[in-house]
C-alpha cells in the first residue's frame, strides 16, 4: 500500500498561491486536517489494481533498425506479433503510428522526452487488429508529438519520401505513409488531428482514410486533443482500405469520443460505382495561395473522370471552409496544452483507460521543453498565450461554433454525396536543406493544412487517394469528404476511380 503523509503547512500555502489563494498558517493548518483523511484514501486507490485490459498476444520488445534495414527511416522500432490463425486480415502486415500504444515495444512519439518508453497495455486497434489475423511488424516514425505535416521533426531522423528521396513523406503519420509506399508492409495504422493521415497519404501516393470522428476508438493512443481525435487505415489500395476500416470500427466501451457510432460493411461498397452519385467541386479548395497548378489541373482532371463515369458533378462554393482555419489553430492548441500539462498526452475529464506507464514516464521527465523541435515550441505557446490571456474563452468559443459548422455542412451534404478537391494544394515539399532558415522549415512543417484541417474540426470522413503524377514524379492526392458515418459513398467513389484509372502514367 502506498503510504500518504499528512500535508505539510508549507505545501498547502504553496498550492494556494498557485491557486491564486493567499493562505495564512493558520488557514494551511485548518485545510490540511480536513483533507488528510482523503489523501490517506488517495494513497489507498494507488494500491489497488487497473484492470487494463488483457495483453492477448506474445512478443518481444523487439529492435531499432538501423542502415539498410531502415533506409527511409520510417521505423521506429521493428517487433513481429502474429495475430490469431484465421481471420479478415490473415497474412496481412501491419506497422503501427508511433503514438499507438503496443504493450512491451517502445513508444516515442517522435519526443526525445519519450525515448524509451515502454507501455504496458495495447491500445483497441491493436488488439483488434490481431484479433482479425493480421501480423503486426513494428511501429512506424511520426512527428514530434504530431506537431508538423511534414517529415522532419521527429527527435531521430526525418522519413523519406518512398516515391522520392529527398522529399517529405508528410505528416504527422510520416513512417506510416512511406512503409506502405515502400511495400514494406500491406498496412498502417495513422493518426490525423489536422490532416496527419490524409497529407502523408497524398505526399506518398498512397490511400489514407480520416473516418467519422469516434468510428475507430483512440483508446490507447497518445492524444492531443479529445475533440480532433481521430485513428485510422493507410494502405497501397481502396478495398484493403475498406476491410481495414472493417476490423477498427465499433465502439469499445472505453472511449468517450464513441457516440452512436454506425458501422457498414465497408468492402462491399467499394465495387459498386459512382452512377447517379453527385460530387461537388470545392471551390475553396482550389487556387489557393499555396497551390501548385499542377495539383489543381490533375485533380479537376479527376473530378472528369467521375463524371465518365455516371456521376453528376459541379462545382459548388462553400465559404465555411476557409472560416474554420481562423478559429481551428489557437482552439486546438490550446486543447493541446492542456492535454500535454494535465493528461500526459491522454487527455482528462474522459472516460477511458490510462496506462500508468505513460503517466509515471511523464512526471518523471517533466516537459523538457528546452528540447523541442520548433513546431512544438510554437504551438505550446500560443496555446498557453491564449489559455492565460482569455481564460479558455478561444476553447471554449471554438467549441461553441463547431455544431453551427456542422450543421451548415450538412445542408451542402443535403444535395451532395461527396465534396471532392485537392487533399494537399501542393505535392510533397523538400525535406531541409542546411541553409534554410527557421522561418522557411516552420513554414514547410505547416504549409499543407488549409485542405484537410477544416473535416478534423467537423469530424466528417475524408479519404486521400492518389489522382496523377506531376511532371517532377511526385504524386497528387485527391480528397473526397462525405456526412458523417457515410464511409460507404467515400469507398464507392474511390473505388471507382481506382479501377479506371492508373494514376502513375504522366
Amino acid at each position: 500500500m502506498v503510504q500518504a503523509t499528512k500535508p505539510t503547512i508549507g505545501e498547502i500555502i504553496d498550492i494556494g498561491t498557485a491557486l491564486g489563494a493567499h493562505y495564512s498558517d493558520e488557514d494551511a493548518a485548518f485545510i490540511s486536517e480536513i483533507i488528510t483523511p482523503l489523501v490517506v484514501n488517495a494513497g489507498q486507490v494507488l494500491s489497488m489494481p487497473d484492470y487494463l485490459p488483457e495483453v492477448k498476444y506474445p512478443r518481444t520488445i523487439g529492435y531499432r533498425p538501423e542502415g539498410n534495414e531502415n533506409p527511409l527511416n520510417a521505423w521506429y522500432y521493428k517487433s513481429e506479433i502474429k495475430g490469431a490463425p484465421e481471420g479478415p486480415l490473415a497474412g496481412k502486415t501491419v506497422a503501427l503510428k508511433d503514438n499507438v500504444l503496443l504493450a512491451g515495444v517502445p513508444c516515442m512519439n517522435g519526443a526525445s522526452v519519450l525515448q524509451q518508453y515502454v507501455p504496458e497495455v495495447d491500445a483497441t486497434v491493436v488488439t483488434r487488429l490481431l484479433d482479425a489475423g493480421a501480423t503486426i511488424l513494428g511501429k512506424a516514425h511520426c512527428e514530434y508529438f504530431c506537431l508538423s505535416g511534414s517529415s522532419y521533426t521527429s527527435d531521430i531522423a526525418p522519413v523519406e519520401n518512398a516515391r522520392k528521396p529527398g522529399y517529405s513523406a508528410g505528416g504527422s503519420s510520416s513512417g506510416s505513409a512511406a512503409l506502405v509506399a515502400a511495400g514494406e508492409v500491406d498496412m498502417a495504422v495513422g493518426g490525423d488531428q489536422g490532416g496527419s493521415i490524409r497529407m502523408p497519404a497524398s505526399f506518398c501516393g498512397i490511400v489514407g482514410l480520416k473516418p467519422t470522428h469516434g468510428l475507430v476508438p483512440y483508446t490507447g493512443i497518445m492524444s492531443m486533443e479529445v475533440s480532433i481525435d481521430h485513428t485510422g487505415p493507410m494502405t497501397a489500395n481502396v478495398a484493403d482500405n475498406a476491410l481495414m476500416l472493417e476490423t477498427l470500427a465499433g465502439e469499445d466501451g472505453w472511449d468517450i469520443r464513441q457516440r452512436n457510432v454506425v458501422t457498414h460493411p465497408y468492402t462491399t461498397f467499394v465495387d459498386k460505382g459512382v452512377e447517379g452519385m453527385r460530387i461537388g467541386i470545392l471551390k475553396e479548395g482550389f487556387g489557393r495561395p499555396e497551390s501548385d497548378p499542377e495539383v489543381d489541373e490533375k485533380v479537376r482532371t479527376a473530378a472528369a473522370k467521375f463524371a465518365e463515369l455516371g456521376a453528376v458533378v459541379e462545382e459548388v462554393s462553400v465559404p465555411m471552409h476557409d472560416e474554420i482555419a481562423v478559429i481551428f489553430l489557437p482552439m486546438i492548441a490550446e486543447g493541446m496544452v492542456r492535454q500535454l500539462t494535465f493528461g500526459a498526452g491522454l487527455g482528462s475529464g474522459l472516460a477511458g483507460f490510462y496506462p500508468p506507464s505513460l503517466l509515471h514516464k511523464n512526471q518523471d521527465n517533466g516537459l523538457r521543453a528546452d528540447e523541442f523541435p520548433d513546431t512544438v515550441k510554437a504551438l505550446s505557446t500560443l496555446g498557453t498565450y491564449v489559455m492565460n490571456k482569455w481564460g479558455g474563452r478561444i476553447y471554449a468559443r471554438g467549441q461553441n461554433m463547431r455544431p453551427w459548422f456542422v450543421k451548415r455542412y450538412a445542408d451542402v451534404f443535403e444535395t451532395y454525396d461527396l465534396l471532392l478537391m485537392p487533399t494537399t494544394a501542393m505535392p510533397a515539399v523538400k525535406l531541409p536543406e542546411a541553409d534554410w532558415s527557421r522561418q522557411q522549415v516552420i513554414e514547410r512543417a505547416w504549409c499543407m493544412l488549409g485542405n484537410t484541417m477544416p473535416y478534423d474540426y467537423t469530424g466528417h470522413p475524408a479519404i486521400s487517394i492518389p489522382c496523377g503524377m506531376t511532371s517532377e514524379g511526385l504524386p497528387v492526392g485527391l480528397q473526397l469528404v462525405a456526412t458523417h458515418f457515410n464511409e460507404p459513398a467515400i469507398y464507392k467513389a474511390a473505388g471507382a476511380f481506382e479501377a479506371s484509372t492508373d494514376w502513375m502514367t504522366p
